[in-house]
């Protein structure tokens, strides 16, 4: 195990026999980190937080920090991270809530640039990639495949759909459909993200039928939901665009744009 001497670890601390540790880290009790990952210099890991295996942290990153809630008093909630993601410089993840699960929860090959951020009770997928300071309040869920430019902030409880792309400096207030190009300020949706969709191994007529439902939904200036009606009712239409109408409902269904926010639970007196 190649720990520095001028790291800190509390002893309860359960660290694989290969992990790395630079100097000047903090491993707080209840933390756990798997095989093959490395921290380097001043990285702080605390709370109940779980790090599966080959994760790299770099300089100053903070994970399982009591979450920014004013609500919160100190119940043992958790941080669960999965494989092979990698945190760059100054990422913060905070654990989750009583609000919600109680978990923040990041997947499997998630890569997070300088200055990213990751709210109590977030929930990323796999393969998510977040720019340079990128913002995601608390309750957010990001699903698989997302890539967010630098600078774009997420409001709280709201959902981005899967192979969403978007653009940097973006404000998010609701929820990002699956499979499409949002940007702007505030956000609208430009395109379908045929770019990632290839490289996420979609079938070309797959990506041509989203393009037909894209300029359907969004270009032929009718009422969302009755295009929704029509498209549903009708046979032929691949697996993927399904899943973009349900989303769409979902967020329909939601309170200001936003599903997730239809759940939340309401704060104690």
């Amino acid at each position: 195990m190649a720990i520095s001497k001028l790291a800190v670890i509390h002893p309860k601390a359960e660290l694989a026999q290969d992990v790395e540790i630079g100097p000047f880290c903090y491993i707080g009790p209840d933390v756990v980190i798997g095989a093959g990952s490395v921290l380097h210099a001043g990285v702080t890991i605390v709370g109940l937080t779980r790090l599966g295996q080959r994760n790299v942290a770099y300089p100053h990153v903070c994970i399982g920090t009591p979450p920014q809630d004013l609500s919160y008093r100190g119940e043992p909630t958790q941080t669960i991270i999965g494989d092979e993601n990698v945190f760059r410089e100054c990422v913060s993840v905070h654990r989750g809530t009583t609000k919600d699960t109680g978990i923040t929860r990041i997947g499997n090959r998630c890569y997070l640039m300088a200055g990213s951020h990751v709210g109590h009770d977030c929930d990323l997928e796999d393969n998510v990639i977040f720019g340079n300071n990128v913002l995601i309040g608390g309750h957010v869920h990001v699903h698989s495949g997302v890539t967010m430019n630098g600078g774009a902030a997420v409001h709280p409880f709201t959902t981005i759909g899967r192979l969403a792309y978007i653009g940097g400096l973006t404000r998010v207030v609701q929820d990002v459909p699956p499979f499409m190009i949002v940007e702007g300020h505030p956000s609208r949706v430009r395109n379908i993200n045929s770019v990632g969709l290839r490289r996420a191994g979609i079938a070309e007529e797959v990506i041509e039928a989203m393009a037909r439902a894209y300029r359907r939904i969004y270009r032929r200036g009718r009422p969302r939901a009755e295009v929704l009606d029509e498209m549903e009712k009708e046979d032929g239409w691949p697996e993927e665009v399904r899943y973009l109408c349900a989303a769409l409902r979902a967020s329909a269904s939601g309170k200001h744009g936003r599903y997730r926010e239809s759940l939340r639970k309401k704060s104690p007196a």
